[in-house]
């Protein structure tokens, strides 16, 4: 019952990302205004995230994950509600609040289920994330063709959300004796790790993480607007631009494993960041809605595949403090995520909308050019420990 969550959190970000055209115009805001607002929901989502986990290590994630649940249904139907800036502002905290909590709660309980597992399963539960994405495209689209206001929208989605959350917690695992050993391994570990110096090549691969994040976290919140506003599309047409980005999201999700295991993750991540590259360059430059959507697709697959092997590749570099370096690429790349909006968003205040995605381009090229940082770096300190 794991994937219902990790889908209803797509589903839900997803049915608040396609009303963002109609609620910023109901709100009577600029883009640059919304860019800020969108700073907001990342805050609660980043402060939702440090409350969770600690709920999470407390309660254990079974208590902890279908009550994020109901807590990011319930408050998803804030933003359709709000009238005055202000109150989408505070909604949009609230919601990123919900959100992060149940972000963090739902990946902590995934860890349990992929040690009873025994096998890697995350990439799995991740890809059923793009899945809920999707679903809400293809939902919105609908709800906007028959004339549902965003309140009304929203609203039903919340409803529905917290049968959801509250029907599926009796499917996640018990808490397991293994939880409390992990905990006091990681805390004994944590003072000899801070120690260690980090490798430059770790923050290579989180200044990485960041760039490739800020595109995704810029074409959550902007691609649904791009098409309306740049291009003329109708709102249930717009919608799409959301649909197709997340569609090919998933799919190369759930490819990139095995096209890392034949080609290695080099070529993943520049060949990826390749054709991120030329996919939004075509949606910013294009006049077309077909071509646009074309454009938001490739993005979408190419991006899929560059963060896993991101972050893989600093849990490789040194097991000995694996998770410490994931976390600093993990993190890194978060601050990304929240970011990518609000620099689209300000942007907009010298170039139009659509030019301002000719910055992610850029980014992309960034990647493709350090790609090679992702090359297994050589241990001397084994040849040394063998020289007697």
């Amino acid at each position: 019952m794991t994937v219902v969550y990790f889908v209803l959190n797509g589903t839900l970000l997803g049915m608040w990302v396609v009303q963002i055209p109609a609620v910023e115009e109901r709100v009577g805001i600029s883009h640059a205004t919304l860019g800020g607002f969108l700073v907001l929901l990342g805050a609660g989502a980043f402060v939702g995230m440090q409350v969770g986990g600690r709920l999470s290590d407390r309660l254990g994630t079974r208590t902890v994950v279908p009550l994020a649940g109901v807590l990011c249904s319930a408050t998803l139907v804030l933003p359709g509600l709000a009238r005055e800036p202000w109150v989408l502002g505070a909604a949009l905290l609230l919601f990123g609040f919900g959100n992060g909590t149940l972000d963090v709660s739902m990946n902590a309980h995934a860890v349990q289920v992929e040690k009873a597992y025994e096998r890697p399963v995350m990439s799995a539960f991740h890809a059923t994330f793009s899945v809920g994405g999707v679903l809400a495209a293809l939902a919105g689209a609908a709800f906007t063709r028959i004339g549902w206001s965003p309140a009304t929208t929203l609203g039903v989605a919340a409803a529905v959300g917290v049968v959801v959350a509250l029907a599926a917690a009796r499917g996640l695992l018990p808490a397991v004796a293994t939880d409390a050993p992990v905990r006091t391994e990681s805390r004994s570990a944590g003072p000899e790790r801070s120690k260690r110096p980090v490798p430059g090549r770790i923050w290579l691969l989180a200044v990485l993480a960041l760039l490739v994040m800020l595109c995704e976290g810029a074409a959550n919140d902007w691609s649904v607007l791009h098409l309306k506003t740049v291009l003329g599309a109708p709102e249930s047409t717009a919608a799409l631009a959301y649909g197709t980005y997340a569609s090919t999201m998933t799919i190369g999700r759930l490819l990139a494993d095995r096209i890392s295991g034949r080609f290695g993750p080099v070529a993943v991540l520049r060949n990826g960041a390749a054709l991120a590259a030329v996919g939004i360059t075509v949606a910013a430059l294009s006049p077309w809605i077909w071509a646009a959507l074309a454009g938001w697709a490739l993005f979408g697959l190419g991006l899929s595949g560059c963060v896993p092997q991101l972050f893989s590749a600093a849990g490789h570099a040194d097991p000995a403090a694996a998770g410490t370096n994931v976390s600093r690429v993990a993190g890194l790349g978060y601050i990304g995520m929240l970011a990518g909006p609000a620099v689209i968003g300000w942007s907009t205040h010298l170039v139009a909308l659509n030019h301002t995605f000719l910055l992610l381009s850029l980014f992309c090229v960034t990647a493709v050019v350090a790609a090679g940082v992702l090359r297994p770096a050589p241990q001397p300190s084994r040849t040394v420990e063998l020289t007697p």
